[in-house]
């Protein structure tokens, strides 16, 4: 008996269809680089511009018919005329064109007399200079002695031939006026206001003061003119205390020498101890 053996039909694949590769569309270039060309070459032709109108303006302002003839300042009290021109760097004969206002404000700021500048030009000839300055109202001494404005303001350092004839604040130190500014400057406002009360006072004036003494925590100290002698006034009621010694001060005056202290920090009384 045979074996029958039977193939099996095979089975034909199937071939797969192969899809067409897409066709990449060509790049076209001319857009892009007129783009970049045009933009590179505006801004070489800003460059150009540039440099040529710098060109030009230095031109111009060498051969300009604009030139400084008057220089116009403000009245000053503590610095002259020739002063203030010197500092600001211009003469009559400059171009009008090539001086620099923000130049000519900042040499001028840099003088601790001057708190607020203006400097205006006005063709064809005039440069105009408005001043504020500083005045002193009295004469801190913080480590090394300097002048103190009217606001409270420690603003320029005593050198040889500086005035000396201004009420003495002292008491706050170079320390005090950097870990508490604004405390300082507190302190030095209201001395500033005991010097106005004792500018007003009648018996008892500035005049009658060499020093005033600033406390953190007592206030203020008075030392006479004559003797030296230690006036305590503490906080705050300057006018009051003030007035009340005025009363017997001319009484006390004579006797300067034989005191220890005056305390005026009382709303009732005055307390005088001698030596």
């Amino acid at each position: 008996m045979r074996d029958l053996h039977t193939k099996k039909p095979r089975q034909v694949a199937h071939n797969r269809v192969k899809k067409a590769p897409k066709q990449r569309k060509p790049v076209n270039w001319r857009p892009i680089i007129t783009w970049l060309s045009r933009g590179i070459g505006a801004v070489a032709i800003c460059g150009l511009l540039g440099f040529g109108g710098v060109k030009a303006y230095r031109t111009v302002s060498r051969i300009t018919p604009f030139r400084l003839e008057t220089i116009e300042v403000s009245p000053t009290k503590k610095l002259s005329r020739d002063e203030v021109v010197a500092m600001a760097g211009i003469k009559p004969g400059d171009s009008m064109l090539a001086v620099r206002l923000k130049g000519v404000v900042e040499r001028l700021s840099k003088n601790p007399w001057i708190e607020r500048v203006q400097v205006r030009r006005y063709f064809p000839h005039t440069i105009s200079i408005a001043l504020t300055e500083r005045s002193a109202a009295a004469v801190a001494n913080v480590g090394c002695l300097y002048y103190l404005d009217a606001k409270g303001n420690l603003f320029k350092q005593l050198a040889e031939g500086d005035r000396l004839d201004y009420p003495l604040i002292t008491g706050v130190a170079e320390e005090d006026l950097e870990k508490d500014p604004s405390g300082s400057h507190e302190a030095f406002a209201s001395a500033l206001k005991l010097v106005d009360t004792l500018r007003k006072g009648k018996g008892f004036g500035m005049e009658d003061v060499s020093e005033i003494h600033y406390d953190k925590g007592y206030g203020f100290t008075l030392f006479t003119m004559a003797g030296g002698i230690p006036i305590k006034l503490g906080k705050g009621d300057f006018d009051e205390k003030l007035a009340r010694f005025s009363t017997i001060y001319a009484n006390l005056k004579p006797q300067m020498q034989a005191l220890d202290y005056i305390d005026l920090d009382y709303t009732d009384k005055i307390i005088v101890k001698k030596v």
